[in-house]
């Protein structure tokens, strides 16, 4: 009888375990006829030292009930019980333990079949074939049950990835990881430029601690589908040497492409042409390049929000800074990194008849509704500024203007007129204190505040505060200080500490403060640095 051969019915290396020459001989014989790989045992030693051997693991053993050393019952008990054979199937023969009873306890101690001698050898090659299928079947499910499994951690991975350089090593390790194999993924960033990442040496780019070694290439094919061998034009633009020889010949490699819009630029993976040999390979190939090109498509959107909600952040914000001799102004604004919501932070600056008014506040949330509050904040400011009303008159108006067109909105915000270059009149609502920092280092906070904007409460008169020529006034808002877990006053009390070391410039004052206190990156920051020159003179 010869085998079909497709997948569950080809040939099988078969461990056959007799005491009897003839018998082993008679079964070898009828296996290899058949197409079978057959190696033999005289007794239950040698067989199980024949699996616990460095050759490959048979498929399947025939074992004898009547073996000099052991039963066949404890032979295929030591088989299940070991965690690397207990997969091989066992049939148990016997010409002598031929009663239901003998039959039985066989099956119960672990027997995936049990033949009477003697056998026919098409009821052998029968009863073979059906334990190889069943065990196949079921190694295949347990194979595709770990790739799958592997497949979602790869997948949670990729919607995990914080950019294009780690989403592309993830696809390149979960390539590698899925099939077995070398691999290598090129994608095109969001910001442009493409990236390759692969997971074998490459002498000329270090592996990433832990995973693929990821660098740029030099431009995404115009034309061909396989990104590893096509060019741009003459020259030769993009050649992918970092694939290694088994891949860079076109006929020893897979490249499978995915898009998440026709438009866009593919996702690629490039593995060994013999990595992909099953329909359940194929599936899994899809499944890790939609994966990949949905997480790219994603990181793409976050960027492109991103990107139009810092334009229109800034948009609201004012363009320049009133040059006046009465003081020295600078400033920084860094949006938050950890969200494509745009924030309610805000400064301004205007240069008004009584004097220089500088403010710095902040709108609860981060959304465009919190930015639409703080353009109209920051614009019904300027007005007021510019008509002359004093500081804490500004602060109840902006708080009657909140309360009638954004109920439920709240503001922190703290305004400084500056008189004569040397006086100051601070109204603070329920922002951070305004910093002074003396010619000398010295530093101090301006405490004094009132209820934060959008409450309906009255507000204090300005603090009046006289400082020394060439001091340095710094308002901040809080993303620049706060952390989570830190007392707010500890935090309070190391600016003042960093602001005493740093410059009394305020452009450099500005940089030595984001330089030791950076931001986290969970809220805005808003800082405004400046430098009272004293009253004029002449």
């Amino acid at each position: 009888m010869t085998l079909p051969l497709d997948a569950d019915n080809r040939p099988a290396h078969i461990l056959v375990v007799d005491d009897a020459p003839t018998n082993r001989y008679v079964l070898a014989t009828t296996l290899r006829r058949a197409g079978h790989e057959v190696i033999e045992a005289e007794d239950g030693t040698r067989a199980l030292e024949l699996l616990d051997g460095p050759g490959p693991l048979p498929e399947l053993a025939v074992v004898d009930v009547r073996l000099p050393d052991m039963t066949g019952f404890e032979v295929c008990e030591r088989i299940k019980g070991n965690p690397a054979t207990a997969a091989v199937p066992v049939i148990n023969i016997s010409a002598s333990a031929i009663t239901v009873d003998d039959r039985a306890q066989g099956l119960y101690r672990g027997a995936d079949a049990y033949l009477v001698e003697p056998i026919a050898p098409d009821e052998l090659l029968a009863t073979v074939l059906a334990n190889l299928r069943y065990a196949r079947a079921r190694r295949r499910a347990e194979l595709l049950a770990d790739r799958l499994s592997l497949l979602n951690r790869t997948t949670l991975a990729l919607y995990s990835a914080a950019d294009a350089h780690q989403l592309a090593g993830v696809v390149a390790e979960g390539a590698a990881t899925l099939f077995r194999c070398e691999a290598a993924a090129f994608l095109t960033a969001p910001e442009g430029g493409v990236l390759v990442a692969h997971t074998w040496q490459d002498p000329d780019t270090a592996a990433s601690p832990g995973g693929p070694a990821v660098h740029a290439v030099p431009a995404w094919p115009h034309h061909g589908e396989d990104p590893a061998r096509a060019r741009t034009g003459p020259p030769a633009a993009f050649e992918a040497p970092c694939l290694p020889p088994r891949l860079k010949d076109p006929e020893g490699r897979r490249t499978a492409l995915g898009r998440a819009k026709s438009p866009r630029p593919p996702v690629a993976v490039v593995i060994p042409a013999d990595a992909v040999t099953t329909p359940d390979d194929e599936q899994l190939l899809d499944q890790l390049l939609q994966a990949g090109t949905l997480a790219l498509e994603a990181l793409r959107s976050y960027s492109e929000e991103h990107a139009l909600a810092l334009t229109l952040q800034r948009s609201f914000l004012p363009e320049s800074l009133p040059d006046t001799a009465y003081a020295d102004l600078a400033v920084r604004y860094l949006p938050a990194s950890q969200h494509t919501e745009i924030g309610g932070d805000f400064y301004e600056a205007v240069d008004t008849p009584d004097g220089l008014v500088v403010a710095v506040g902040d709108v609860a949330g981060h959304s465009l509704d919190a930015a639409m509050v703080m353009g109209q904040i920051r614009h019904a400011l300027r007005a007021y500024a510019v008509e002359g009303h004093p500081p804490e008159v500004i602060l109840e108006r902006l708080d009657h203007l909140l309360t009638s067109v954004e109920p439920g909105a709240t503001v922190t915000l703290c305004i400084v007129l500056i008189e004569s270059g040397d006086t100051l009149r601070v109204a603070n609502a329920g922002h951070l204190p305004p910093l002074v920092r003396n010619p000398d280092g010295s530093t101090f906070y301006i405490d004094e505040h009132g209820p934060l904007l959008g409450l309906g409460l009255p507000h204090p008169p300005a603090h009046r505060v006289t400082v020394t020529p060439g001091s340095l006034l710094l308002l901040v808002t809080d993303g620049l200080i706060e952390r989570r877990h830190v007392n707010l006053q500890d935090s309070l009390r190391t600016l003042a500490s960093v602001v005493g070391r740093a410059s009394g410039d305020p452009e450099d004052a500005c940089t030595q403060l984001l330089e030791r206190l950076p931001a986290d990156g969970s809220d805005d920051v808003a800082l405004m640095a400046v430098r009272l020159n004293g009253p004029l003179t002449g």
